[in-house]
């Protein structure tokens, strides 16, 4: 049986920090399983007409969480998709409910590799702050028993290519379909 058989058109879902590489990966791991990918950041631009710095400035973090809630709710009917979820989404205990219908898979980057990745990113509001390492230190702090709770932990190493990290995930992902008895639905 191959993998796509075993899957059933389960979704699965990336999580974990910001600049991890949730959408390069997501993209990749779509292409080989036939999935359709979508970046639920990419997607509340898109409903919102607005981008992510705008919606924190004018709505605050808990008005964007509330755009990540409602996006995902939306994302989780449909099937066969491989979702990039923004760094946060696991802070809100009701967007675990969505993410258990599909295999949740945390993309865990040392946050001094995360600060290589983002310096100079002024699109991220999280880490308009005087110490930006410091900041993704803390943040990374406070979400890691969220991301734990994730069915597969992929810890990202500095020469890592997106390619391999799929392939990673191909070759786990048939191990916790026997391990852990999902629903179709």
């Amino acid at each position: 049986m191959t993998l796509e058989q075993q899957l059933q058109g389960i979704n699965i879902y990336l999580v974990g920090m910001m600049g991890a590489g949730k959408s390069t990966v997501g993209k990749v791991l779509a292409r080989e399983l036939g999935y359709r990918f979508f970046d639920t950041d990419d997607l509340i631009g898109r409903v919102t007409g607005r981008s992510i710095p705008e919606i924190f400035e004018t709505d605050g973090e808990a008005g964007f969480r509330t755009w990540e809630s409602q996006v995902l709710g939306e994302l989780c009917s449909y099937r066969r998709l491989v979702v990039a979820t923004g760094g946060g989404i696991v802070i809100e205990q009701m967007n675990w409910s969505y993410l258990r219908h599909g295999i949740v898979i945390w993309l865990d980057v040392p946050p001094d590799r995360l600060f290589d990745r983002l310096q100079g990113d002024t699109s991220r509001p999280l880490l308009q702050h005087p110490d930006p390492l410091g900041r993704l230190k803390d943040i990374l702090e406070q979400r890691r028993s969220r991301y734990a709770q994730a069915d597969l932990s992929f810890t990202i190493e500095n020469d890592d290519t997106p390619e391999e990290i799929s392939q990673r995930i191909l070759t786990r992902i048939p191990k916790i379909l026997k391990a852990t008895p999902m629903s179709s639905s």
